[in-house]
């Protein structure tokens, strides 16, 4: 069998699965939020499956963060207390067995091209769209790291169209990221700031289905941001499919708005474009996670 574990700030699930991707198992839990503590809930939980199930299995790990190919330490993480540390050593030591490390939007990507929205599909780009804003690639069923294991990082590239210096700041020390645009967070303060006020992206995106005219036009700037974002990795890309995860993708019909803004964007003679939203859900990136395991046996 194959175990994931999707390793957030706030929860720690974990699921095993069979080659067949049939769920054997799920459990989740509060993230306990500090390394040692850390590393004895994931074994623990490891070890409570194993017993449960009377088998040993694989396991890959998804962490909002990624490991550096320099020094093998996560880096990038907002669950701070990992940055620095060799989560993967540290785990396989403890678990005696090999561990895969990758960041979650990667996990959310090969959850969806292996047996999601993106299935049978040959390349599927897969974002989120959530607190953060992430993506990842998969081609013919393997996920893409790249030579510094970024690929896939589009949520730091500046939104296209933004003057250079302007914009929101953005954690990461730069400005106009498209995170500061695309997020849940992002949504609600170009809300505030266009005079709407104080309201969660849901409730925006709630307003604008109703015909409230500032979420109207707020949810139409945000579709427009997102569609110019998507036409860029279009153009490099050229995916099979584009499949949307995180708590924003389910805001009814999204992706067939976005479909409609990224095609007068595409460099081709007769634009294609394929854009939908998740399969599995809040189960995608801990499901990716377990994939990642399988690829170790």
């Amino acid at each position: 069998m194959h175990i994931g574990i999707d390793l957030g700030g706030t929860k720690t699930e974990i699921i095993a699965v069979e080659r067949d991707g049939a769920v054997l198992h799920r459990d989740r839990e509060a993230t306990v939020r500090d390394y040692a503590g850390c590393l004895a809930q994931i074994a623990g939980l490891v070890e409570s499956v194993e017993t449960q199930t009377g088998r040993a299995g694989s396991l890959g790990i998804g962490i909002p963060g990624s490991l550096s190919p320099a020094s093998g330490q996560v880096r990038n993480a907002n669950s701070v207390w990992l940055n620095g540390r060799r989560l993967g050593v540290d785990l396989a030591e403890r678990l005696d067995r090999p561990v895969r490390i990758e960041n979650d939007a990667n996990c959310f990507a090969l959850s969806e091209a292996t047996d999601g929205a993106g299935r049978g599909f040959a390349s599927v780009f897969g974002i989120i769209l959530g607190t953060g804003v992430g993506g990842g690639l998969v081609i013919d069923g393997r996920l893409e790291s790249g030579a510094q294991g970024i690929a896939g990082e589009w949520g730091h590239n500046p939104l296209p169209g933004v003057a250079s210096g302007s914009g929101p700041d953005c954690w990461c020390g730069r400005r106009a990221c498209l995170e500061t645009f695309l997020s849940g967070p992002g949504l609600a303060r170009d809300h505030e700031e266009a005079g709407g006020g104080r309201m969660t992206a849901v409730a925006v995106a709630a307003a604008a289905a109703v015909g409230e005219p500032l979420a109207v036009a707020s949810m139409r700037r945000y579709t427009r941001r997102l569609g110019r974002a998507l036409a860029v990795v279009t153009n490099l890309l050229d995916p099979d499919v584009i499949v949307l995860g995180g708590g924003l993708s389910n805001i009814e019909g999204l992706a067939e708005a976005v479909t409609a803004e990224i095609m007068p964007l595409v460099f081709s003679d007769r634009p294609r474009v394929t854009v939908r939203r998740h399969l599995h859900g809040d189960s995608s990136g801990v499901r990716g996670a377990a994939w990642l395991g399988a690829g170790l046996v």
